[in-house]
């Protein structure tokens, strides 16, 4: 029992520390923008990339800094506030639910402060109009309030609060609400970042595509040139063959057998291969119709017959 005691009051301090910790703004502050920074990691954004700390914001309304910037897809951005109305709040937690007379009262009196306290907290934010300074915005700002039991008792209290919050441009965001809602954010990055990959992938396959075209052109170009040489060199046989040694062999006073110890050279007829792939085909077979012709040409001249 000795133990228990001691125990439940060491808990005891400890809570009363911590709420009187809690009661400083400063603390306060920090507590706020240290929860929102953990929900936007927790839904998978990066910082400096997905969002930004502390953006100075300049507008109509006048010069603000956010607690956050958060950047959508489409280069939007959504202004995020941290909001802590925790005085009354705690004042009133230590009233327990079953007070009667006086303490019930009192309870109900600090409920509504805190009710209060979070309705100043969104007319603050309305004033400030973050949206204005910020490039392609949505027309509201989230006021983020890093409990879930802060938001509870404020709605529960007065359920037209968001009513209320929503004609002000401002959305009241619970840690679990404004994780759901920066999952989809997440979700949207991640989409668009596999959409513009699917893009470079397109443009890249049609680029590749369009140079194949261009290689299959430039091979068909040199096989043609190849068939012009070979038709050239078997003219040249042709002539040699069929002109220059008969005139040589009919020369006064020429050595017979030196002249037919002479090497002939060989005709070639080994042929290009053409392409066949559809993709090579489509430049490859549209060539111009007087290179065919010249090409006809150039074989009737090689075996001596009359165009």
């Amino acid at each position: 029992m000795r133990r228990t005691n001691e125990t439940e009051e060491s808990l005891r301090a400890t809570t009363e520390s911590l709420a009187g910790a809690l009661r400083s703004g400063s603390t306060r502050g920090v507590w706020g923008e240290t929860q929102l920074r953990r929900v936007v990691e927790a839904a998978g954004l990066t910082r400096y990339v997905d969002f930004e700390t502390q953006t100075s914001i300049s507008s109509d309304a006048g010069a603000g800094r956010p607690d956050m910037v958060i950047r959508l897809p489409g280069e939007k951005s959504l202004a995020v506030d941290a909001k802590v109305p925790l005085d009354a709040y705690l004042d009133a937690s230590a009233i327990p639910l079953t007070a009667q007379g006086d303490e019930l009262a009192r309870r109900r009196s600090l409920i509504d402060k805190h009710v209060k306290a979070v309705r100043s907290h969104v007319d603050a934010l309305a004033k400030k109009a973050y949206w204005a300074g910020l490039d392609s915005s949505p027309e509201f700002v989230i006021c983020f309030i890093p409990s879930e039991s802060l938001l509870a008792a404020a709605l529960e209290a007065d359920p037209s609060l968001l009513d209320y919050a929503f004609g002000k441009r401002v959305a009241l965001a619970s840690p679990v609400n404004l994780w759901a809602v920066l999952k989809t954010v997440a979700l949207t990055w991640t989409q668009q970042d596999v959409s513009q990959e699917a893009r470079r992938l397109f443009d890249l396959g049609n680029e590749l595509y369009g140079r194949l075209s261009a290689l299959a052109s430039h091979a068909d170009d040199l096989r043609r040139a190849i068939e012009r040489t070979v038709d050239s060199y078997n003219r040249f046989v042709g002539s040699l063959e069929s002109r220059v040694l008969v005139t040589a062999r009919r020369f006064p006073g020429i050595d017979q057998t030196k002249l037919d110890a002479l090497a002939e050279p060989a005709v070639i007829e080994a042929t290009t291969r053409r392409l066949t792939a559809p993709e090579l085909l489509e430049t490859a077979d549209d060539a111009p119709l007087s290179a065919d012709v010249g090409e006809i040409r150039s074989r009737l001249e090689a075996t001596g017959r009359p165009e």
